[in-house]
This record gives C-alpha cells, structure tokens and sequence, in this order.
C-alpha cells in the first residue's frame, strides 16, 4: 500500500471511530433519561435500540454487554452532573460560600431536572446498592466524591472560622439525605422545597457565637 493510500485508509478509520464515538454517546445520553426514571435496571441493549429506532445488533456491536451500557449511561450522567453542578460552583470562594452555590446549582438539576426522573443518583443507586460489581463501583465512586467535595468545604469553613465547629463528614451527610428527600418531594410534586433545602443548609452554616 503507498503512502496515499495508508493516508486515505487512516482517514476512513478515524471516521469511523468518531461515529463510533457518537453512537455510543447518544445511546448512552438517551440512557440516563431513562435510568433516571426507572434506573439502571430499566435498561437494556433492545429497549435502547427500540427507542431510538436503531439496530438491536449496532447496539449490540457498540457496547457488546448490558453492563457496559450501564457503565457507559453512569459515566455520561457523571459527566452532566459534574458540567451543571460541580463546575460552575467552583466560581465562588471556598467554604461556606461554594457549599451554597453546590446547593443551589443542586437545586436547579433537580428541580428544573437536567434528567426527565430528577436526580440519576437517586434513581439508580436503590438498584445496586447491595450488587457489589462493575456499576456499583462507578456509582459509589460518585457518591463518595460528591460527598468529599461537600466536606471538604465545610471543613475548609470551619478551619477559617467562618461558621461555627461542626463534623464535615457528618454533616456532608445530613446535606446529602437532604438533597436526596427533596428530589423525593420535588417528583411527588411538592412545592417550595427548594427554600427548605436552603433553610437547612443555612442552619448547618451559621458563623460562630
């Protein structure tokens, strides 16, 4: 093969991947919809082809196994939640501030719901929490980073004196089982649960005596 060739070969394989690439991006995007209102266990390569009008066998030949596909709609999911919630918090200053903007752009992805179910996280975790495997590594891996990133600012808060002594982990906690009930409230249709998860939050907040 010469030189143009191997070139125009190249060309054609890269194509491909980006196509490749694409497919399994969209499949997986139209995945954590669905994840998000039925969980994880709610998909499948059929149910996924189905929906979207493709082949069962492109689907197939994409992400091989229904774990991938799961392990794939996690990982876009992760990466939404990072680019709608943890990104743009970042803007404001460490500590009690950047724990509220974390709550509110919070607020705004399931309130507003970035996903049509509301938190992916809420819906998925339930299905796996006591299936050790491949995706309850993923989805305990986020949980646990979000948590982190949560204590870290209030323990950042504390050490500067901006708010009074209190346990980061614990408290992380408290503000993550308080994310997670409003979620439960905002899908029931309850309303003005935005205001009594800054209530909350500001309670956990307040600067010392």
């Amino acid at each position: 093969m010469n030189e143009h060739a191997e070139s125009a070969a190249g060309t054609v394989a890269d194509q491909r991947l980006l196509r490749g690439a694409r497919a399994r991006h969209k499949i997986a995007r139209h995945g954590v919809d669905v994840a998000s209102l039925e969980g994880l266990n709610g998909l499948s390569i059929g149910r996924l082809a189905a929906d979207l009008r493709l082949s069962k066998s492109g689907v197939q030949t994409l992400f091989k196994t229904k774990e991938n596909v799961q392990l794939a709609v996690a990982e876009v999911a992760r990466a939404e939640f990072t680019e709608a919630v943890i990104r743009p918090a970042q803007a404001a200053p460490p500590g009690a501030a950047r724990l509220r903007a974390l709550t509110q752009r919070w607020i705004s992805y399931a309130e507003a719901p970035l996903f049509p179910g509301g938190c992916f996280w809420a819906a998925s975790l339930p299905d796996f929490d006591s299936r050790p495997g491949k995706v309850r590594d993923a989805l305990l891996l986020h949980r646990r980073s979000w948590l982190a990133l949560l204590a870290d600012e209030l323990r950042h808060a504390v050490n500067t004196g901006e708010i009074a002594e209190l346990d980061p982990d614990l408290t992380a906690f408290q503000v993550d089982a308080v994310l997670i009930a409003a979620n439960t409230a905002w899908q029931l249709g309850e309303s003005d649960v935005g205001s009594k998860v800054r209530r909350v939050v500001d309670s956990f907040l307040a600067p010392p005596h």
